[in-house]
């Protein structure tokens, strides 16, 4: 296990951000951030394309330097002590970095000697960690014969190698197809049972957010616009989601209502927050007078609600280059982690 400097970091903390900020000229990208995250929880950042949450993580992990506030990750300072907190994370790249050329094991021992890992204990824990992933069976086969599934375990079993307390995990699933999708999460959640294992994830699937994440924060021009488990996220939504499909919707009708908290037009449709929706669906359709209902939807609250709710869209898939400041530096992150 990476060492420990418990001695600046709150009981129960992993990470530990207080004012934390990054500008680039006149762009306030991350703007004075006041966060904690604890040990051994799933925590999900969510945020739109440009909202911060890749810089966010680039400062944590050491590969942009803070502008102003500060950052410990296990105890250690980001600006003062980088390569103590390099050791300390793990990191699954949204693009794959692994060596398509080389076997599994190959790859894992390339990367245990890149940090240092000693090889009286080198062996063993690649034998762990190739069985921890299920591919101890394709130790020795290329990665290039293996499927997208299997690169990813592979990659995460490659994070863990040097015994990170903290892993970061940049879009874990994108791209996967929905059963291996669900097989990269029970992944994770064993991961952090068995090993204690702190997780910080960055992704687009609500659903995957959801399922994993202890708690979430989102994030939205540079700042953290809301913090908490998926359900009470939800549950500050208040009440069901009615969605209507109308020509010509008499907005100023369904607001007068006593039950709507708040309406909302988008892709189309009106999006009416609605207390005990079932019992007032009759009054909400008198409201709407004459005008023709095409649709009818009922529904609880979702994650995505609630990003919409805060950033005032709905969160995106990654844009081509998304990626492109994580990967473009993961070898030089990697062979400076243990100087």
């Amino acid at each position: 296990m990476a060492e420990t400097s418990p001695r600046t970091m709150p009981e129960g903390v992993a990470i530990s951000l207080r004012g934390l900020t990054k500008t680039f000229g006149d762009l306030t990208a991350v703007d004075h951030i006041d966060l904690d995250v604890r040990r051994g929880e799933i925590f999900g950042l969510l945020g739109p394309n440009g909202a911060g949450k890749t810089t966010t993580i680039s400062m944590l992990v050491t590969i942009r330097p803070i502008s102003d506030g500060k950052a410990l990750v296990n105890g250690f300072d980001v600006s003062k002590e980088p390569h103590k907190v390099r050791a300390s994370c793990g990191i699954v790249f949204q693009e794959p970095s692994i060596d398509t050329t080389l076997t599994a094991r190959e790859n894992l021992e390339l990367h245990a000697r890149l940090y240092g890992v000693p090889k009286p204990v080198r062996r063993q824990r690649i034998e762990e960690l190739l069985a921890l992933v299920d591919l101890k069976d394709r130790e020795d086969s290329l990665v290039k014969t293996f499927s997208g599934g299997m690169k990813r375990r592979l990659e995460i079993a490659r994070g863990l190698l040097h015994h990170p307390p903290i892993i970061f995990l940049d879009e874990p699933t994108l791209g996967l197809d929905p059963q291996t999708r669900q097989y990269i999460w029970q992944y994770i959640e064993r991961l952090r049972k068995e090993m204690g294992t702190t997780f910080v994830l960055t992704t687009h699937y609500m659903e995957e957010a959801d399922r994993l994440c202890d708690r979430i924060g989102i994030i939205d021009h540079g700042k953290i616009v809301a913090l908490g488990t998926p359900k009470e996220l939800k549950d500050f939504l208040g009440g069901d989601t009615v969605v209507l499909q109308m020509a010509n919707p008499p907005l100023d009708a369904f607001k007068a209502l006593p039950f709507v908290s708040k309406v909302d037009v988008r892709e189309g449709a009106v999006w009416l927050s609605v207390e005990k929706a079932t019992a007032n669906l009759p009054r909400i359709f008198q409201a709407a007078g004459a005008e023709e209902i095409l649709s009818v939807e009922v529904r609880r609250p979702t994650l995505e609600d609630v990003f919409i709710r805060h950033t005032g869209r709905s969160i995106r898939q990654p844009e081509a280059d998304a990626g492109e400041g994580w990967f473009g530096q993961v070898m030089q992150y990697t062979a400076t982690s243990n100087r």
